[in-house]
Parts: C-alpha cells; structure tokens; sequence
C-alpha cells in the first residue's frame, strides 16, 4: 500500500516551499539592483513586480503552517521535487514580459533550464538582453548548480529539522564534513573562491582583449559562474566562441574541469590531501572514458571541414570537455555541429553527454561512480564465474577510502542507469514523432536528460509544445536523478487516487 500525503503533510510542504519563494524573491533583488546600477527601468519595473508576486506567494504559502516541526523523509522528497519547477515558474514572468521570447512556456524552459543548469535556451535576440535579465539568468545558474536545498541550508532557511533528508533528497549523499549545513556552507564557500579568482583572471583577459570594464567585469562573471557550476548559459549568442579568444577557452576548461570533480574530493585536496583523487573509481573510469571516446571523436572529425589541424584540435578539445562536465558552452555554431560535424562525431558527443562528470559535483548525466560500480560489478560477476566453488569473492573500490561492493550499491547504480536509458530514448522517439531526423533527436534527448545544454535545430523558440513540456520533464527528472522524481509522482498519484471503498456485510 503506497503511502498519501495527507492534509498536514501538504500544509508542511507549502509551508517550506514558502520559504523557499521568499528566498527566490530575495535573490530577484540582484537583477533589480543591476538595472537600478545601469538605469534600465523597464527591467527594474518588471523585477520590482516579480518580487511582489513571489513575496506574497511565499507569503501565502508560509501561512499554511506557522510551526511545521520537523521534515520527515517524504515531505522533503515533495519539498525538493516541488521546488525546482515552483520556482522557475515564478523565474519565468520577469523573463517572458523582457520581449525576448516568444511563448511563455518558452520563458519557463529558460527558466527550468537555468535553475537545473542545463544551459539550454530559446531566448531570441541575446545579444541585446539588458544586464539585469543577463545577471538573472547567471544567478539561477549559481543557485540550480549548487542546489536548491544546498544554499537554502546553508543559510539556515530550514531552521535545524530534516536537514539531512532534505540534502540527500536533491541527489546528493556524500557529506564533505559530518554536519550537513557546514558542508553546504563549504560548497558554498569553495565556488565563492573558485569563481571569485576566474572572474579576476578573465577581466584581464576581456580587458587585453578591448572590452570596456564594466563590460569585461560582467562577462567574466557570468562565464565564470556557469562554466564552475557547469551551467551553460553565455551572456552572447554565439556562446564562448564569441571571443576568439583560446587563453579563454583555456581557463574555461579548467573551470568546467573543476565543477565536475566531486566536492568531497574537492575537500580532500583543500585539506592537503590530494592521493584520494588520483585514487577514485571516478576519476580512473574518467580516464579511461574520455580516453577513448577523445580518440573516436577525434577520428571522426578528421574528415570534417575545418581550417587546420591546431583549429581542430582546439575546438575538438573543448566540445568534449564541454560535453562531459554537461556545460554545454560551445566553440562552434549550431549549423557547424549538424552540417560539418560527420553523425560519428555527432553521437560520441551524446555518449559523452549521457555519462557526464561526478557524482556530488555540479556536472549532470549518469555519472562517472556508477559506470565505474557497473564496470565493477561485471569483474565480480566475472571472477566468481571462474573461481572455485568454496571461494568468496570480494571485489572492492576506491572512493573517499576503500569500499566493498555490496549488491545495495550495484542495485542503485543500475537503477538509475536503466531510467537514465530510457528517458533518453523517450526523449529521441518523441522528437522523431515530431518530425525530426534520427540522430539530432538522440542528441536533444540526452543533451536535455544530462543537463548539458548543448543543442541542435530540433528545440527552438516557438518549438511544439509537446516536445517542450517534455524536454522540460526531462530537465527536471534529469536534475533530480530521477528517484526523488519517481518517489514524488507515486506519492502524489497514491493521494490523488480514491481509496476503494470497504463492502457492507449483508
């Protein structure tokens, strides 16, 4: 029998999610401030009023419960399920009345897009989006890519009850320190140092390069903030290769690089202790992935029609890295990838795409731990095939210290493997459906799933709806790693279903 949420449990779950809206109101005040800075008033009129609404929503919502007392495990399923489509539908009326979209749910998959670092967009006319629509657009990125409940913890907004349901509910398991708000405070801390020393370094560049300070400031901040949260979003259309700029690139990748490394290994090093990374499963499967799939991309963009040989290893480089840390910045144009990219350099960047970067990161995707604990779990399978019938077979790993696997941790690993699979496959049969050649419809899937963000011609401004609605669910379930998704649809469909009614006796 699945549990129902009852009356007191959507009372506690408004009461939070409440909260969570004033938070988002809060963090509307920077846009708002930007366009008070540059005297963009039609943008601080807009912002001005998205906080009202969010306020009195929150507001609102709060009422439900003024004391809810402690979160159990279900209502912070339902809390962080909720929250990321909540808050980007209140992200969505500040972008949508900017003039820059063309239906509204197409501001509401920006919005989704944002908060879940996907990087996707289907803005028209970036290239002249005002700052505060431009500084909106990056915050989302920092909060969907540290995590909702991360900030929000780590400023206290859940007081002390259900902390760690709440943590782990959003995909993460992995504590940096013991005590789950000191850990969310050192993500918090350990992005704050990384991005504050990129942005130093690329207003250098952008200033070398003939930009105006205010400008070069500006743009390295936001670069900065979505290439270490593994974002996506650029304040240009043409993303980074907009710049010309290789040094750029080059402190890109590293960020990019940077974001997709797991915080606790981050700690580790922090702490002096760098052997544990060197030591993982995930960084050794990364190795080997990326080794091998560099190897066939770069085969198969041999025969495509770039300048010469550093311009196609440059660009080459920075799509994979791009593709497995699911940033989705690109050094090419959208036409280059569908036209001059042949369909095997096309489908190593979805395979790229489709594993992604490290569990605890910010990267998306299936993640490098669980391939490494499949691959794992097919040597053990291996092993006691051939080892004597007495023998017990114990295959361990590295990973924050050593670990034995357990059938629970290849279960889960697999679990999740499988729902990845076929979400990509919903997502390309659906585009197919919808008129789309083959292999861009795999692309968008994965790209959409991963949270990677790097897009083809099949999502566009004014795409069908239905496709965009699933593009959007497949953001959201990606983001989520898809139990906490699953979880809250079965708890929702249990309430929502009548209870069967018990017969009289005669």
């Amino acid at each position: 029998m699945w549990q129902r949420f009852t009356l007191y449990d959507l009372r506690v779950i408004g009461h939070y999610l409440g909260t969570l809206l004033l938070f988002f109101a809060v963090l509307m005040a920077l846009p708002l401030a930007t366009a008070l800075v540059f005297q963009e008033w039609e943008p601080a009129a807009r912002y001005l009023a998205a906080i009202g609404i969010t306020m009195v929503a929150g507001c609102s919502l709060r009422f439900l419960r003024i004391e809810p007392g402690r979160l159990d495990r279900r209502q912070a399923l339902a809390v962080t399920g909720f929250a990321w489509v909540v808050l980007a539908l209140f992200a969505s009326m500040p972008l949508y009345f900017s003039g820059h979209y063309m239906t509204y749910l197409d501001a509401i998959f920006d919005g989704v897009s944002g908060l879940t670092t996907t990087g996707a967009s289907l803005i028209v006319d970036l290239d002249h989006l005002s700052y505060a629509d431009n500084m909106f657009r990056f915050a989302m990125h920092a909060l969907g890519g540290l995590g909702l409940i991360v900030v929000a913890l780590s400023f206290g907004l859940f007081g002390r009850g259900g902390g760690a349901s709440l943590f782990s509910s959003e995909g993460r398991s992995e504590h940096v320190v013991p005590n789950v708000v000191q850990t969310t405070q050192f993500i918090a801390r350990i992005t704050l140092v990384i991005v504050s020393v990129a942005t130093v370094i690329i207003t250098a560049l952008c200033l070398f390069m003939g930009m105006e300070p205010t400008r070069a400031f500006l743009n390295a901040l936001w670069v900065s903030t979505s290439g270490f949260v593994t974002g996506g979003f650029t304040p240009m259309q043409l993303s980074i290769m907009y710049y010309h700029s290789f040094p750029l690139e080059a402190i890109l990748m590293v960020l990019m690089i940077l974001g997709s490394i797991s915080f606790v290994i981050h700690a580790e090093v922090w702490k002096g202790r760098p052997l544990p990374f060197f030591r993982d499963i995930e960084t050794k499967t990364m190795v080997l992935w990326i080794g091998v799939m560099a190897f066939v991309f770069a085969a198969t963009l041999a025969l495509s029609p770039f300048d010469d040989m550093l311009a196609l290893l440059r660009r080459g480089l920075f799509m994979i890295i791009s593709a497995f840390t699911t940033t989705g910045f690109q050094v090419v144009t959208t036409n280059q990838i569908t036209t001059a990219f042949s369909n095997g350099a096309f489908l190593t960047l979805a395979f790229i795409m489709a594993v992604g970067g490290a569990s605890g990161s910010t990267a998306g995707g299936i993640k490098f731990s669980r391939m490494g604990i499949i691959f794992k779990s097919i040597v053990s399978n291996v092993k006691e095939a051939l080892a004597p019938d007495s023998a017990r077979v114990v295959v361990s790993y590295s990973h924050v210290g050593k670990r034995v696997l357990t059938p629970e941790i290849v279960k889960e690993a697999m679990t999740v493997f499988i729902l990845y699979v076929i979400t990509y496959v919903i997502g390309a049969l659906a585009g197919i459906a919808h008129g789309a050649e083959a292999i861009p419809a795999i692309f968008e899937s994965v790209a959409m799933t991963s949270n990677s963000g790097i897009i083809t011609s099949v999502a566009g401004p004014g795409m069908p709806g239905t496709l965009e609605l699933l593009y959007i669910f497949q953001m959201w379930a990606g983001r989520l790693e898809f139990v906490t998704l699953l979880a809250l649809i079965v708890e929702v469909a249990a309430t929502l279903v009548p209870r069967p009614r018990a017969r009289r006796r005669s």
